[in-house]
Protein backbone atom coordinates (compact mmCIF):
# COMPACT_ATOMS: atom_id res chain seq x y z
CA UNK A 1 0.00 0.00 0.00
CA UNK A 2 1.72 3.77 -0.74
CA UNK A 3 2.45 5.93 1.68
CA UNK A 4 0.37 9.69 1.38
CA UNK A 5 3.22 12.50 1.82
CA UNK A 6 1.79 14.39 4.80
CA UNK A 7 0.62 17.99 3.66
CA UNK A 8 2.63 20.28 6.09
CA UNK A 9 2.33 24.14 6.09
CA UNK A 10 3.97 25.83 3.30
CA UNK A 11 6.87 27.88 4.71
CA UNK A 12 6.28 30.98 1.98
CA UNK A 13 3.25 31.29 4.17
CA UNK A 14 4.53 31.28 7.41
CA UNK A 15 7.04 34.30 5.68
CA UNK A 16 4.05 36.05 4.77
CA UNK A 17 2.10 36.13 7.36
CA UNK A 18 5.52 37.28 9.52
CA UNK A 19 5.68 39.93 7.21
CA UNK A 20 2.16 40.88 7.28
CA UNK A 21 1.95 40.97 11.28
CA UNK A 22 5.49 43.18 11.23
CA UNK A 23 4.19 45.31 8.77
CA UNK A 24 0.79 45.56 11.13
CA UNK A 25 3.06 46.60 14.14
CA UNK A 26 4.78 49.07 12.31
CA UNK A 27 2.34 50.75 10.88
CA UNK A 28 0.24 51.04 14.18
CA UNK A 29 3.29 52.36 16.17
CA UNK A 30 3.90 54.91 13.71
CA UNK A 31 0.22 56.08 13.62
CA UNK A 32 0.07 55.93 17.53
CA UNK A 33 2.96 57.89 18.02
CA UNK A 34 2.35 60.71 15.07
CA UNK A 35 0.91 63.69 17.79
CA UNK A 36 3.95 63.89 19.86
CA UNK A 37 6.05 63.48 17.48
CA UNK A 38 5.00 66.63 15.77
CA UNK A 39 5.77 68.75 18.72
CA UNK A 40 9.06 67.06 20.09
CA UNK A 41 11.19 70.02 18.66
CA UNK A 42 9.26 72.80 20.70
CA UNK A 43 9.44 73.48 23.96
CA UNK A 44 7.15 73.78 26.62
CA UNK A 45 5.69 76.79 28.36
CA UNK A 46 6.84 77.47 31.43
CA UNK A 47 3.69 79.69 32.97
CA UNK A 48 5.59 81.57 34.87
CA UNK A 49 7.64 83.34 32.44
CA UNK A 50 4.76 83.97 30.92
CA UNK A 51 2.74 86.04 33.73
CA UNK A 52 6.41 87.67 34.84
CA UNK A 53 6.53 89.34 31.15
CA UNK A 54 4.92 87.69 28.25
CA UNK A 55 6.23 90.45 25.97
CA UNK A 56 9.65 88.87 26.39
CA UNK A 57 8.43 85.70 24.61
CA UNK A 58 7.42 87.48 21.72
CA UNK A 59 8.26 85.73 18.32
CA UNK A 60 8.95 82.16 19.95
CA UNK A 61 7.52 79.22 19.68
CA UNK A 62 6.53 76.75 22.60
CA UNK A 63 4.07 73.93 23.16
CA UNK A 64 1.16 74.84 25.51
CA UNK A 65 -0.56 71.47 27.11
CA UNK A 66 -3.96 72.21 28.98
CA UNK A 67 -7.43 71.67 29.15
CA UNK A 68 -10.00 73.97 27.15
CA UNK A 69 -11.75 76.62 29.65
CA UNK A 70 -14.06 78.66 27.24
CA UNK A 71 -14.03 79.60 24.00
CA UNK A 72 -14.96 82.79 22.76
CA UNK A 73 -15.97 84.08 19.56
CA UNK A 74 -15.61 87.78 17.62
CA UNK A 75 -18.53 88.84 15.57
CA UNK A 76 -15.78 90.81 13.86
CA UNK A 77 -13.32 88.16 13.30
CA UNK A 78 -13.42 85.06 12.26
CA UNK A 79 -10.43 84.14 14.67
CA UNK A 80 -11.47 83.34 18.16
CA UNK A 81 -9.65 83.23 21.67
CA UNK A 82 -10.10 80.04 23.86
CA UNK A 83 -8.51 79.96 27.34
CA UNK A 84 -6.69 77.05 28.76
CA UNK A 85 -6.48 75.49 32.14
CA UNK A 86 -2.84 74.96 32.13
CA UNK A 87 -0.88 73.31 35.37
CA UNK A 88 1.51 75.09 36.77
CA UNK A 89 4.12 74.69 40.38
CA UNK A 90 1.76 77.72 41.85
CA UNK A 91 -1.57 75.57 40.81
CA UNK A 92 -3.71 75.60 38.11
CA UNK A 93 -3.32 79.28 35.81
CA UNK A 94 -5.77 80.01 32.93
CA UNK A 95 -3.95 81.58 29.35
CA UNK A 96 -5.80 83.09 26.53
CA UNK A 97 -4.77 81.56 22.92
CA UNK A 98 -5.83 83.47 19.93
CA UNK A 99 -6.59 80.55 17.31
CA UNK A 100 -6.30 82.02 13.88
CA UNK A 101 -9.07 81.60 11.28
CA UNK A 102 -7.06 78.82 9.47
CA UNK A 103 -8.00 76.11 12.48
CA UNK A 104 -12.11 77.12 11.95
CA UNK A 105 -12.23 73.33 10.80
CA UNK A 106 -10.75 71.48 13.77
CA UNK A 107 -13.72 71.21 16.47
CA UNK A 108 -12.21 72.25 19.64
CA UNK A 109 -14.57 71.44 22.66
CA UNK A 110 -14.73 72.08 26.44
CA UNK A 111 -12.87 70.41 28.95
CA UNK A 112 -11.02 68.34 26.61
CA UNK A 113 -7.34 68.05 26.52
CA UNK A 114 -5.08 69.75 23.91
CA UNK A 115 -1.45 70.42 22.84
CA UNK A 116 -1.24 74.23 21.07
CA UNK A 117 1.89 74.91 19.26
CA UNK A 118 2.35 78.64 19.63
CA UNK A 119 4.21 81.68 18.40
CA UNK A 120 3.56 84.61 20.79
CA UNK A 121 2.71 88.28 18.86
CA UNK A 122 3.13 91.82 20.49
CA UNK A 123 2.12 92.32 23.32
CA UNK A 124 2.61 88.64 24.47
CA UNK A 125 -0.08 87.31 23.04
CA UNK A 126 0.06 83.24 21.78
CA UNK A 127 -1.11 82.62 18.44
CA UNK A 128 -1.98 79.12 17.43
CA UNK A 129 0.31 77.50 14.93
CA UNK A 130 -0.85 73.75 15.29
CA UNK A 131 -3.46 71.91 17.43
CA UNK A 132 -3.09 68.13 18.86
CA UNK A 133 -6.06 66.86 20.77
CA UNK A 134 -4.84 64.78 23.37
Amino acid sequence: MARRASSSTNPTIIIGIAVAVAVAVFAGKNLLTKKSASFSDVNPLIVQDLLDNGNSLRNNEYVIEGTIDERFFRASNSASVVSVRVKSNSGDEIIPVKIPSDFNNVNIEREQRYAFKVRFEQGGIPVVTAVNRL
